[in-house]
């Protein structure tokens, strides 16, 4: 049986080669200008290579809508193929050193294997993510009416087992945190009493905390709506918050872009959640309507900036407790899930980067003076610098791809990917 096909350090070094003139020249011109804003472009592009974020498994598969899914070519079948393609993604783009697991869909018999797979790759394991959203073959009893927050007390005890059996396994992987979204809610005003579903979901929640390694944190994700319509036990930053106040100095608040009500002030929650030590992280991606999990910057990349503004500002600060982690997690319908996500990979580095170059002094003095529209320019100003030679430096002197689609696409590595695994379904309705 012949070897699984790869991209090569050879195969990526020709392709750069070709490329390497105009990209060292955009550099300069670019370096050029920086320096005349006081900016070391050197300093920004070690800053670059230092920044990452995490793939989610289920990302490399393609997505869907309740209506439809439709399988793509040489999709991964397992989670060893999965971190097949996460490898791919940080070979190219330089910039997803860590994968995220979703359990049980990455469940497996030995997690030695699973983490060595991982580190020949050279990536490490980020938080993992429980599931009791779905009612698994063999569960003995159904989360359709909920899971943390049932009515039923065997039920949240599932629930709460099969959270503290991730936590088990997340350590065997190597990772520090879980995370836990919980679909729980109602579409019927009266169905649920609005009190008791988010006291049974914080007594559960406890039993988790409980469970927890000394040096593990627990990521608490909101969510406005969806897949419950009339209310969500957990909807919002603010019960989020409340809820890890709650739970102790193990619990933060996951920000997921997506999970908020239309026009909602993101990067106002990062900061009141850096204010009071409790923002965990995020779930990277972008809407135009609801939670519609759409490529990373490809909506509204100035919210993306505006988002990284405050992280960057709570980092120059040294905020107290500010160690957040960053995931993407978005559905990919009808695009290449390897390209969607090096393309996201990207565009965080570039709204990091842009944050970066921000002049945190002329800002702050157009704010003391009330200076509105001085304050706004100073941010349009370090949005508007196309950073995207830094970002190709950045990738090029750490081994990966001047252009990651481009090289991949010229790599063939889906056709070849197509033929090693061989579809197992059609079409059929799901998100993932």
């Amino acid at each position: 049986m012949s070897a699984p096909f790869s991209i090569s350090a050879d195969f990526i070094a020709d392709h750069n080669a070709r490329l390497d003139g105009a990209t060292t020249e955009d550099y300069h011109a670019l370096e050029r200008t920086l320096t005349r804003r006081g900016i070391d472009a050197e300093a920004l592009v070690r800053k670059v290579t230092e920044f990452g974020v995490a793939i989610p498994t289920w990302g490399v598969g393609t997505g869907g809508t309740r209506f439809a899914r439709f399988p793509g070519p040489g999709e991964p079948r397992n989670v060893f193929e999965k971190i097949d393609d996460c490898a791919v993604i940080h070979q190219l783009a330089r910039a997803t050193p860590a994968v995220s697991p979703h359990l049980p869909w990455d469940k497996v018999d030995d997690n030695a294997a699973l983490r060595e797979k991982a580190a020949a790759h050279g990536l490490a394991f980020d938080a993992v993510n429980s599931n009791t959203f779905q009612d698994q073959p063999g569960q003995a009893l159904s989360y359709k009416f909920g899971s943390l927050s049932h009515t039923d007390k065997a039920v949240r005890d599932q629930a709460v087992a099969h959270n503290i059996e991730s936590i088990e396994i997340g350590r065997k992987l190597g990772s520090k945190a879980l995370t836990v979204w919980i679909a729980d809610g109602s579409n019927f005003a009266g169905q649920s009493s609005l009190t008791k579903v988010l006291d049974r979901y914080i007594d559960a929640m406890r039993e988790i905390v409980a469970a927890l390694p000394a040096d593990w944190r627990v990521f608490l994700e909101h969510k406005f709506f969806e897949p419950a319509f009339y209310s969500t036990v957990i909807p919002d930053w603010g019960t989020s918050f409340a809820a890890a106040q709650e739970l102790g100095p193990k619990a933060y608040c996951l920000v997921d872009l997506g999970h908020h009500a239309p026009n909602v002030n993101i990067e106002q929650i990062v900061a009141r959640l850096v204010r009071f030590k409790k923002l965990a992280g995020f779930h990277f991606n972008d809407s135009r309507y609801g939670d519609d999990d759409l490529d990373t910057g490809s909506v509204d990349p100035f919210r993306l900036f505006l988002v990284f503004n405050e992280l960057i500002d709570a980092e120059r600060r040294k905020a107290e407790g500010f160690a957040p982690a960053y995931m993407i997690d978005q559905s990919h319908n009808v695009t290449d899930p390897i390209e969607s996500l090096m393309q996201s990979a990207i565009e965080l580095q570039r709204a990091y980067a842009q944050a970066l170059i921000v002049d945190r002094a002329a800002l702050e003095a157009a704010q003391e003076t009330n200076d509105a529209l001085g304050a706004h320019l100073e941010l349009k100003r370090a949005f508007t610098t196309d950073v995207s030679p830094l970002l190709a430096a950045a990738r090029l002197r750490t081994g990966g791809a001047i252009a990651p689609i481009a090289a991949y696409r010229a790599s063939g590595y889906r056709a070849q990917r197509a033929k090693e695994r061989p579809a197992v379904a059609g079409t059929s309705a799901g998100i993932v």
